[in-house]
């Protein structure tokens, strides 16, 4: 095993270049396509050291290790969420070729054992710790368990123009079935509640981990209370035709099971829809027997992993009322606010038509904003620097944008926007930089709407687009 101070430096290295990869916000390997199916996998995968915790599990494991980052990619799995990713990780990762991939927090004490395998490109990479956690079943407190959230870019349009994004989550949430053990999983469930309500308005989401949480045990009710939000759950929509187990309704699986049981596990899978994207469940299934040992009977983790296969789409494109949005630009500020405009946007009554544009702007960007002929106001960021206005003609539309971004006090932000109309005047505000790029919307599409993080400043930004 490396010395901590070893392992620190390269975590430290690490975190720096998943920092600047981030950055680079424009996915570079999606489908192109309006819609199209993706298959994600959770699976705990029984990194604690061996000293710590066998699992019950036979076998050496690292070789276990490596075994399973090899099936990963026998199956084509397209998203991974992985759980108790310690002291193993590089084993793991050793015999695995997804493209991108999270780097790791650490082994045990300092790590989450959290980690995501993709096939698609991903932004806004975060690590965020429970609130509360419970050493009364189980040692909980040990590692700085939580979850992880990221935009996942599942594909774009045919000209590039448009990403479309869902936000994924993993989690671990705390062991045990005691009072403290209950209580401290509840809010874990509802701290996941927060940061989507914050974090992913607009957005689809699909959240999948260890929620170590069944229906049928009475005292976990976070799990109901998420179905209860609008999050839907692929196996009780498949495997048991809508019905949700009652409190008591104990039917627990054994590992392996088949793929098909209607038994239930604490791993588990949730989904919503966005107004920019359409998720739907098109399978669900227990993949334990895909992962045995060369025996043939031997599993390599504790946990059944479980798979969903789920379809995507352009939201409101059999309604009319269809909306895109660019790639991200830009970077996360330190306490900076999630915005999207795609939420209002989807109330508003016919095609949405720019009236007026207002940015703000000095050294950097400080602001932007725009008026809708039916009068919704849309403004981001400060009150900073110097505004700019531009009012629309009637029959003019916002059909570019160029934005820069720099550095500032170590982050990542905009630093200047450029507007352009089909009649060809502009409106600009900010300093331009060397990093620039331009958003041209998709061919008889407009820019109506904005998407986002910001402060005091704009720190990230990407367009939502409307038909013309």
């Amino acid at each position: 095993m490396k010395k901590p101070s070893t392992f620190r430096r390269k975590s430290r290295a690490i975190k720096a270049a998943a920092a600047a990869a981030a950055a680079l916000v424009f996915p570079t390997a999606c489908q192109a396509a309006t819609s199209g199916n993706f298959s994600i996998l959770s699976m705990n995968v029984a990194g604690l050291p061996a000293l710590v915790n066998g699992n019950d599990v036979p076998g050496d494991k690292a070789a276990n290790h490596r075994l399973i980052g090899q099936k990963f990619n026998e199956y084509g799995y397209d998203v991974i969420h992985v759980q108790e990713d310690f002291n193993y990780h590089a084993h793991l990762y050793s015999t695995n070729t997804h493209p991108h991939r999270t780097p790791t927090s650490g082994g045990v004490p300092l790590g989450s054992g959290l980690n995501t395998l993709s096939r698609h490109p991903y932004v806004d990479f975060r690590r965020v710790k429970w609130d509360k956690c419970s050493n009364q079943d189980s040692a909980d407190c040990l590692t700085p368990k939580g979850f992880t959230f990221m935009r996942v870019a599942l594909g774009t349009d045919a000209s590039s123009s448009a990403v479309y994004y869902a936000d994924f989550y993993n989690l671990h949430a705390d062991a045990g079935v005691t009072a403290a053990d209950l209580a401290a999983r509840q809010d874990n469930v509802r701290q996941l509640a927060d940061h989507m309500a914050r974090w992913s308005a607009g957005n689809a989401v699909v959240v999948f981990g260890d929620f170590n949480s069944r229906y049928s045990r009475g005292g976990d009710t976070g799990i109901r209370g998420l179905l209860a939000a609008g999050l839907r759950d692929p196996w009780v929509e498949l495997r048991r035709g809508g019905r949700v187990p009652a409190p008591g309704e104990e039917d627990a699986c054994g590992n392996p099971v088949a793929a098909d049981a209607r038994c239930e596990t604490v791993d588990k899978v949730f989904y919503r829809s966005g107004p920019l994207v359409r998720l739907a469940a098109r399978d669900f299934a227990y993949d334990g027997r895909r992962f045995l040992q060369a025996d043939g009977k031997s599993v390599l983790s504790d946990h059944n992993p479980v798979r969903a296969e789920l379809s995507w789409e352009e939201a409101g494109a059999q309604s009319g009322r269809r909306l895109r949005q660019s790639a991200l630009f830009g970077g996360e500020g330190e306490g900076a606010a999630w915005f999207n405009d795609a939420v209002a946007l989807e109330r508003v009554v016919g095609r949405p038509r720019v009236a007026a544009l207002r940015f703000r702007g000095g050294s950097r960007l400080d602001g932007v904003g725009l008026t809708l002929r039916s009068g919704e106001v849309f403004r981001h960021g400060g009150s900073g620097g110097t505004e700019a206005t531009l009012a629309l003609g009637e029959a003019e539309f916002w059909t570019e944008a160029e934005l820069c971004k720099g550095e500032r006090s170590g982050k990542v932000r905009n630093f200047y926007i450029r507007a352009v109309t089909s009649a060809g005047r502009t409106l600009a505000a900010g300093t331009r930089t060397s990093s620039c790029a331009t958003f041209r919307a998709p061919s008889g599409w407009h820019i109506v709407g904005f998407v986002g993080q910001d402060g005091d400043e704009v720190d990230q930004l990407a367009f939502v687009y409307a038909p013309m």
